[in-house]
């Protein structure tokens, strides 16, 4: 079992920077995908970014690509999302999400999990 911890959200002004991250528990994050989406409300969770379990390989939604990076530091079981020249239409919840289960390329569907944080605030003030 994993557990998922967000933190680093927050209320930004637009073209503004945030970082998120995501602490795992458990032995073996270094062996799980990971992943960023987000949520508003009445609407599908919606993926962000990807990170394979090397870490070296990633991918991105179009709507946030050039702006938002992920990365994973497995010495510290964490992946962090950098958000930068945020917009207010990147305003939601942000969950970060891991993947234990092998095969498959990029994870971009929420049926592609198997664990979930609780998910953290991100608001992009115009």
């Amino acid at each position: 079992q994993v557990q998922l911890v967000e933190s680093g959200g927050g209320l930004v002004q637009a073209g503004g920077s945030l970082r998120l991250s995501c602490a795992a528990s458990g032995r073996a994050f270094s062996s799980y995908a990971t992943g960023w989406f987000r949520q508003v409300p009445g609407k599908e969770r919606e993926f962000v970014a990807t990170s394979r379990r090397s870490g070296g390989s990633t991918y991105y939604a179009d709507s946030v690509k050039g702006r938002f990076t992920i990365s994973r530091d497995n010495a510290k079981n964490t992946v962090y999302l950098q958000m930068n020249s945020l917009k207010p239409e990147d305003t939601a919840v942000y969950v970060c999400a891991a993947r234990a289960r092998l095969g498959g390329n990029y994870y971009v569907g929420p049926g592609d999990y198997d664990y979930w944080g609780q998910g953290i605030q991100v608001t992009v003030s115009s």
